[in-house]
């Protein structure tokens, strides 16, 4: 009873418990008794009220008791394997919950990493996978996105992080039903750590409007979203479509009026905008065009419409300029006065 106990307390199989007591038990023996012909010693134990024998070709040679320094060692061996098969249990845990999102607590600094608890676990948050403008701080609670396991020379450990894209997906699902149900798909993410986002969604249900459903009511539900992203993370939530001119004229909002003519063997758009929305869809030293070509795979290129008007008003100047040239260079050959050819002299 007592070993079910604790293997409950402690999330683990009994059977590992009871391995481990063997295990500690042989340790203790040997400290006391020596080395010698230990293969042939088999230990026994009682998994109802916990006693223990232990024999040697069959032949009960169970101690009366064991000394100090054998009981210490059989308790060190006991913590030991109890504390790394916890270890593996969690880890086994959280390996089905890759991809999910959790919430922690910053608990220290271990030079460029941050060591986070998530519960019954302490994970590893490295440089690479914490966004720049943040300040983390001691004790801090977060929402960490759990991005997978990697082994160490002590074993595995968890990373989690808050730059990958899934922790947009994570919270998104979180925070609407809709996502969590699956009536609603986010397709895909375009992700400027810390500084903005653009989320394609679409619907999977008849009658429910995606873009709405994850903005919310006055636009409470990518608020949240916003604010466990530090509120400093701008999000755009744009209808994804099957039709990539739609898509890419979606992608470049809040600029509008745009217009799209695609090339299918360059996987190029040339994008045409009204002057005055322009600098909307150029965004931010380039970052909404850049985000919409991430999103959609495709390279756009912007023009305004001043711009596309002007090129072939001057392609008809230059024209016209080049027929003026010619009739002149004509009317200058026929002007000049013909020389007369000289009679070849007689011999």
């Amino acid at each position: 009873m007592a070993l079910n106990q604790v293997a409950t307390e402690r999330g683990i199989d009994p059977q590992v418990v009871l391995e481990t007591i063997k295990a500690a038990i042989l340790a203790a023996y040997r400290k006391d008794h020596g080395t010698a012909e230990l293969e042939k010693l088999r230990i026994e134990v009682n998994s109802e009220n916990g006693e223990t024998k232990i024999f040697k070709e069959d032949k009960d040679i169970t101690p009366p008791g064991f000394g100090r320094i054998a009981a210490q060692t059989a308790k060190q061996v006991i913590l030991q394997r109890i504390r790394e098969a916890e270890k593996q249990a969690v880890l086994e845990d959280y390996s089905n919950r890759i991809g999910t999102i959790v919430s922690g607590m910053i608990l220290r600094f271990d030079g460029p990493n941050i060591i986070v608890d998530i519960s019954r676990m302490e994970a590893v948050m490295p440089p690479q996978e914490q966004v720049l403008v943040e300040r983390y701080k001691l004790n801090q609670r977060l929402t960490f996105y759990i991005k997978g396991i990697r082994e160490t020379g002590r074993g595995g450990e968890i990373i989690v992080s808050r730059a990958d894209k899934g922790l947009i997906v994570g919270l998104f699902k979180r925070e609407v039903p809709e996502v969590q149900n699956g009536a609603v798909e986010i397709k895909d993410i375009a992700r400027e750590t810390g500084l903005r986002s653009k989320v394609a969604v679409s619907s999977r249900s008849a009658g429910v409007d995606p873009v709405g459903s994850c903005v919310g009511q006055k636009g409470v539900r990518v608020q949240a979203v916003i604010s466990e992203l530090g509120g400093i993370e701008k999000i755009d939530i744009i209808q994804w479509s099957p039709e990539i001119n739609q898509f890419i004229i979606a992608a470049l909002s809040p600029a509008k009026e745009v217009e799209v003519k695609i090339d299918e063997k360059k996987k190029s758009a040339l994008a045409i905008v009204p002057d005055d929305q322009l600098s909307l869809a150029i965004g931010k030293e380039g970052q909404n065009v850049r985000l919409a070509a991430k999103l959609t795979g495709w390279k756009i290129d912007l023009k305004g419409k001043s711009e596309v008007k002007e090129k072939p008003k001057k392609a008809k100047e230059i024209g016209k300029e080049e027929k003026k040239k010619e009739v002149k260079k004509k009317e200058e050959e026929k002007e000049k006065p013909k020389t007369p050819k000289e009679k070849p002299k007689n011999p």
